[in-house]
């Protein structure tokens, strides 16, 4: 009888969390699971970046409730500095540009398994910007130059050697210059660096702040439609929790679709999690925000760090992918 009572409670539950709705969530998704999650509370590595947007609308929206999931954040600066969260204990799923998690892998530092898409490179979604005044117009004026990167070994550099090398640029004389992406357009205009990687929206604040113009693309030539980021797990955390990753994968997936079918969804968490104007998050241009993990085209990512030399090894991808 007990049984009994337990499975019907179960069931008003799962319905009741399947009729919210909050910002826009679809009230028709499907309950969790067939079976308990293993870990219901998680706490996930973010940062404050525009891409990040349908992770923030799965959980202000609900959609992560109705999967089951209870999930906090812990803010990180970096990429690095998210995956250390991850490799902590800090967190059990962390956000990252790719560029961490394949060094990890591939040194051996961490048994990285990639849960979910973030996004790929759009058209003038990411690249190098630098001030009229500094005379670089191109690719080709950046040799030599103090470029921004957020930190070493992240997509900041790994898709601006891969630009250099398209335009036949030696990288070996550029000085890698890591400060924080919101801080780039200050350090352009108190000349501590010569041009800056960006992505959105800090491209459009740059522009709009003071003048900075984007010299070049890092979304075109070998890095069209390039991944810049994704969420990982532990290899032992997606062994001991798989329905718990399928449930964050399902809720992902789902915000996902509803950001790209209805973009005002997402601008006022540009707003509130990137720390952007209500102009800006309507105005700036978007990486391509994705969930499903693409194996074949995520392997272009440790190609091109091994290209570059960033890693020496090679890592194979799809080994790396929790399947959905």
């Amino acid at each position: 009888m007990a049984t009994a009572r337990r499975a019907v409670l179960t069931g008003i539950l799962a319905l009741a969390l399947t009729g919210c709705s909050a910002l826009g969530g679809s009230s028709s998704s499907a309950p969790a699971s067939s079976g308990a999650l293993e870990k219901p509370k998680i706490r996930v590595s973010m940062m404050s970046t525009i891409d990040t947007a349908p992770f923030w609308l799965a959980k202000d929206g609900g959609y992560f409730q109705r999967e089951g999931l209870d999930v906090e954040t812990t803010v990180a600066a970096t990429g690095q500095a998210s995956l250390t969260k991850l490799v902590s204990g800090e967190a059990e799923v962390a956000y990252s540009s790719y560029t961490p998690f394949f060094v990890a892998k591939s040194k051996g530092a961490a048994d990285i398994r990639l849960v979910a898409d973030a996004s790929s490179a759009g058209p003038r979604s990411t690249g190098v910007v630098a001030l009229p005044a500094s005379g670089i117009r191109s690719v080709a004026d950046l040799a030599g130059k103090r470029i921004g990167i957020s930190a070493p070994n992240t997509i900041a550099d790994t898709l601006t050697k891969s630009v250099l090398a398209d335009n036949h640029v030696d990288a070996s004389g550029i000085k890698w210059v890591p400060l924080p992406l919101p801080n780039t357009a200050a350090a352009l205009q108190n000349g501590d660096i010569d041009a800056g990687f960006l992505t959105e929206p800090f491209i459009t604040q740059a522009r709009r702040s003071v003048g900075a113009e984007l010299v070049a693309d890092t979304g075109t030539g070998s890095t069209v439609d390039f991944p810049t980021a994704g969420y990982a797990a532990l290899g032992s955390f997606a062994s001991s929790s798989p329905r718990t990753l399928a449930a964050f994968q399902r809720a992902m997936a789902a915000a996902t679709r509803d950001a790209l079918a209805d973009r005002k969804k997402i601008e006022p968490l540009m707003v509130k999690y990137a720390k952007v104007d209500p102009a800006t998050a309507a105005a700036t241009g978007l990486l391509t925000l994705k969930s499903t993990v693409d194996a074949q085209q995520l392997q272009r990512v440790p190609d091109l760090l091994l290209k570059t030399g960033v890693i020496t090894t090679p890592v194979d991808a799809a080994a790396m992918v929790v399947r959905q």
